[in-house]
């Protein structure tokens, strides 16, 4: 297909030519820092992008404020109203960072490579003779690090009549697909009775001794946990006062598990940790799930095979399967995505050593060095698009690829080898 390398070239051409843009928009995000549901600036700057006149080509039909206060969705679509369905195509870019330490999880760099994938796949279909009928959405999601914008969208219905979802994650090396976990996050509360701690402490029933034990109760199961298996917390109120016998305590903690079904069973496990330590001292217990539950990212070997092949060409080097499979991830709410629409999450190396969720990583994330890798990543996801467009083989891949793994994680039916 010589006029597929042509529009893939064309994609990469774009990319180039927006390069000086693109850096700016993600330093701006960088240099601003916001928190989940709170990324205002993040959410102006890119609706400001996108509605720019100065970007070639067609204008996009930008929504802010899109079902969430801090979403937006930007459109371009070349299908003729009489014609076709057309194939819808979307990326998505994160924006929110983290408490103290700022852009730590690189998501500057994700809304950057968003935006930079979406015009160059936009120039390349603009670049034919006749019209593809194609739509091409960009779609802001907040909420990453904590709540799960993702999932709201989801639910408000932003990715229903979507084909196929694109993005991709800063790390320390590149790979098409990472095993990110199942999250449920859990905050737990002691209730007790306060007395003085040394005239009559047994008038008291202690909140403090209930957390302590319900930690050293997570810290005895570890044993029993599967080595896939992860549970960390903080202890966020332990008491007031010393010679106060603590009535109120609480405790904040996220699990994780390979699947949705793992994780229902550590959830118990862990619950009845919390349940007995209240039991142990008489105090009453709370436990509040969080409200959104992070799924695992499913796998699409297909998207994944041939965002490899075009990231190649560019001179990505992936990391190899064995790394991918003995690798543990942390999780996303990108992994709610693909249980509703075929997705592809790659990650992507950003010049630097440095780990995610770091002071380092900060500083990586919005260095110059780290703009090359961003575009290249942007580069071969245009690129991997520009396949699913034109090889409708490949399509019905992706698609099966699709129904198959979430029937298995479903617990339907085993995978076809």
């Amino acid at each position: 297909l010589p006029a597929l390398e042509t529009l893939k070239q064309r994609a990469c051409e774009s990319v180039e030519l927006n390069a000086a843009r693109l850096g700016a928009l993600s330093r701006d995000i960088w240099s601003r820092p916001e928190l989940a549901y709170e990324e205002r600036q993040a959410h102006d700057t890119m609706t400001r992008f996108f509605s720019s006149g100065e970007l070639p080509g067609a204008a996009w039909a930008v929504q802010p404020r899109y079902k969430l206060g801090t979403a937006f969705r930007a459109e371009w679509g070349t299908a003729a109203p009489q014609g076709p369905r057309p194939l819808r195509v979307a990326f998505l870019c994160e924006y929110d960072a983290l408490p103290g330490i700022g852009h730590a999880c690189g998501h500057n760099l994700i809304a950057e490579v968003g935006a930079a994938a979406a015009l160059g796949l936009k120039a390349a279909l603009e670049s034919l003779p006749q019209p593809a009928a194609v739509a091409v959405t960009v779609l802001g999601t907040p909420a990453e690090e904590q709540g799960g914008g993702k999932i709201d969208l989801i639910k408000a219905g932003a990715f229903d009549g979507l084909d196929v979802v694109f993005m991709a994650h800063p790390s320390q090396e590149n790979a098409a697909y990472l095993p990110d976990v199942a999250e449920h996050d859990v905050t737990v509360k002691y209730y007790g009775k306060a007395s003085h701690a040394a005239a009559y402490p047994w008038e008291g029933v202690n909140a403090l001794d209930a957390a302590v034990l319900a930690y050293n109760n997570l810290s005895v199961l570890r044993q029993q946990m599967k080595p896939t298996w992860r549970v960390h917390g903080v202890i966020k109120n332990g008491g007031v006062k010393p010679n106060i016998i603590p009535s109120y305590t609480e405790l904040e903690f996220y699990l994780r598990a390979p699947s949705m079904k793992d994780l229902s069973v550590l959830t118990e496990k862990v619950e009845n940790c919390f349940k007995s330590a209240a039991l142990a001292t008489g105090c009453k217990v709370e436990i509040k799930g969080g409200g959104n539950d992070y799924y695992n990212v499913l796998p699409n070997k297909s998207l994944q095979k041939v965002y490899k092949e075009n990231g190649k060409k560019l001179g990505i080097e992936f990391i190899s399967e064995d790394s991918i499979l003995n690798g543990l991830s942390g999780s996303t709410d990108f992994g709610n995505v693909t249980f509703v629409v075929p997705g592809l999450h790659p990650y992507f190396y950003i010049g630097s050593d440095a780990l995610n969720h770091t002071e380092q990583y900060t500083e990586a994330a919005g260095s110059q060095n780290a703009q090359f890798y961003a575009l290249r990543t942007a580069k071969a996801l245009a690129m991997t698009a520009l396949d699913v467009i034109f090889k409708p083989s490949l399509l019905e891949e992706v698609r099966e690829d699709f129904r198959q793994v979430k029937l298995k994680e479903e617990g339907q039916i085993n995978p076809v080898e």
